[in-house]
């Protein structure tokens, strides 16, 4: 047998630069890197040695440049990952809430952090967490509740089972998810005689699960039974690339769809059989759809609360659940009809069984109510002087938007709206991070996407208090010369939150800067992004966002559009009951009625 000696670090890069996708490319398409002690010495002059090949990233917060890595990875339909590096400890630490993002929204990524000495001989080293019963544990084991696999690496020859290991779950369509290899920080620079085989080039395959048999005649036989279906598109029609077959689907079958965050685009907006955004950010014409549903198919979804109303939305008493996923846990709940399946196998094999098998259409009226509501509330302002509402904002993005642009955002006030008002076209052109609703993923997740298709105009919407959160992959962006356009709502603090606490009866309280023991500290936006080099300006109205819009449209650099809003109005039509637990008592009547309001949505819970 052939051997290469190589270090464990210098091993690792080269294994992964190896491994390629269906498409001929390497699956891991860079590596985003902070360097400490912890992972400069080893892992560092690894990635150096292999620059050509593997490049290395250089982000500004760990959290972030792994958020820049999760939305390239969602961008491209899974079909290529990136892997993130950090030096143990703060570093390592500051990656969990990213790995736990990505877990939620079932997204590869592969974390390696530094970890301690194996040998133990400077123990506790620098930054090193001890636990005091287990001599096993470092800061990493916290990665093991957010990663799909963990594992560490203690001798070089633990990556000969560890990386195919780690490799096999990022690319399988049922367990993809965040990777993790803590990789013990002297083991990185140990040398050991490597089969040269292991190097090999190396062709991942993405898995399509047929369906089980007997599953599969319980989905037939509970379609034709059904009078009145509905598909909820999740994001699983997106990672499957099954957007055209779920169209043919519906189109011969005349089945309604309506879609989750994550679904959202996988039919475009004006499709007839589209009845919108689903749950407690939804439109009318979807939750009515669905209420009177008897037989609700999801695809590719994981039912979250605000897709079923927090399980109150599905009222017909005679409704059942059929649940086509990769992924048995999703599959299974809710006592579903479960068909455990690729969504696009799924969709073919179900409308070949039911041959010309046709449902009665549903009301196309309820669609052309809801949109002329939606566009009521997205046109310019009559008042050009009255602060502009978030939704304003939304339809001034939407009249400067082009077919291949990709609108996103994360947490907040935005992915409601966004949800319910956005006309999405194409594909792929709604990335929305609503699994974990992680403030501060926006600007990074803009990046990644960007980087992923470089050709498509990205508009990231954020407010005020997830660019304060983490708004340093700005300055990355500028100095990658990759463009995106940032629109920065400013409504002086957290208004969603705000507007919730009001909603269950709360005091206006500790959420916008006004309600706060800090004084409202008047932030100048424009002016900190133009100091990261970006091109930026305030506006002070939508005709003059839009403007700045068409604007950055043809511009070569990265735009910040800055503009004040009014914290307070939402869409009013359309959403749905979420059940936010509010207080059995209190010295505020209006907590008192609150409470008897939702004890009365409770009792409604299917």
């Amino acid at each position: 047998m052939k051997t290469i000696r190589l270090t464990a670090a210098q091993a690792m890069v080269r294994y992964l630069a190896n491994q390629m996708n269906e498409d001929g490319v390497p699956y891991i398409a860079g590596m985003w890197a902070i360097f400490g002690h912890g992972n400069v010495a080893g892992i560092g002059e690894a990635l150096y040695g292999i620059r050509e090949e593997l490049p290395t990233y250089r982000g500004q917060n760990e959290q972030s440049m792994a958020h820049a890595a999760i939305a390239y990875a969602k961008q491209l339909g899974r079909r290529r990952a990136m892997a993130v590096t950090s030096s143990i400890g703060p570093g390592a630490l500051n990656m969990v809430t990213a790995a736990a993002l990505a877990h939620v929204n079932r997204l590869p990524v592969l974390f390696i952090p530094g970890d301690v000495f194996a040998n133990r001989g400077p123990d506790p080293v620098l930054q090193q967490i001890e636990d005091f019963g287990d001599g096993t544990m470092s800061a990493n084991d916290c990665f093991r509740p957010v990663s799909r696999y963990f594992d560490r690496i203690m001798r070089p020859e633990h990556l000969l089972t560890a990386l195919p290991r780690a490799m096999r779950t990022l690319t399988d369509p049922a367990d993809c998810g965040p990777v993790t290899l803590a990789f013990c920080q002297d083991v990185q620079a140990e040398a050991y005689d490597y089969p040269e085989s292991f190097f090999a080039k190396k062709t991942w395959r993405f898995r399509r699960p047929e369906p089980d048999v007997f599953e599969f005649e319980a989905a037939v036989a509970a379609l034709k039974a059904a009078k009145n279906p509905v598909i909820v598109a999740g994001g699983g029609v997106h990672f499957a690339g099954a957007t055209e077959t779920l169209k043919a689907f519906v189109e011969k079958h005349q089945i309604p769809v309506v879609e989750t965050q994550a679904g959202k685009s996988a039919l475009a907006w004006d499709h007839g059989l589209n009845f919108g955004p689903v749950g407690v950010t939804g439109a009318e014409s979807a939750n009515v759809v669905s209420e009177k549903a008897d037989l609700v198919i999801g695809v590719g979804t994981r039912f979250q609360d605000f897709t079923t109303g927090s399980w109150a939305l599905f009222k017909n008493p005679d409704r059942k659940i059929l649940a086509l996923n990769v992924q048995p846990y999703d599959s299974a709940k809710h006592d579903a009809i479960p068909l455990v399946a690729d969504a696009k196998i799924g969709l073919e094999k179900l409308s070949a069984a039911l041959g010309d098998h046709t449902y009665a259409a549903p009301d196309a009226g309820l669609k052309a109510s809801w949109f002329a509501k939606a566009d009521a509330v997205t046109a310019a302002p009559v008042d050009s002087n009255a602060l502009p509402t978030d939704m304003q904002v939304i339809g001034a993005v939407q009249r400067a938007s082009r077919d291949n642009t990709v609108v996103m955002c994360a947490a907040g006030t935005m992915p409601g709206e966004l949800h319910q008002l956005w006309k999405s076209k194409l594909p792929l052109s709604y990335h929305m991070e609503y699994g974990f609703s992680c403030m501060g993923y926006e600007i990074a997740g803009g990046l990644g996407i960007k980087m992923a298709e470089p050709d498509r105009d990205v508009i990231v919407m954020v407010g005020d208090g997830s660019y304060m959160m983490m708004n340093s992959e700005l300055a990355t962006a500028v100095g990658m010369g990759v463009k995106i356009t940032l629109v920065i709502t400013d409504n002086r603090g957290y208004g969603c939150i705000n507007r919730l606490q009001m909603g269950t009866g709360g005091a206006q309280f500790n959420n916008l800067y006004a309600h706060t023991n800090v004084s409202p500290i008047g932030i100048d936006f424009a002016a900190h992004a133009a100091s990261m080099g970006a091109r930026s300006q305030k506006v002070s109205s939508i005709s003059e966002l839009e403007t700045a819009l068409d604007a950055a449209r043809e511009a070569t650099e990265t735009t910040v559009i800055v503009i004040d809003t009014d914290p307070y109005p939402t869409t009013g039509a359309g959403g749905y009951w979420w059940d936010v637990a509010v207080p059995e008592v209190s010295a505020r009547a209006e907590v008192n009625q609150a409470r008897i309001a939702y004890e009365a949505a409770l009792k409604e819970r299917t």
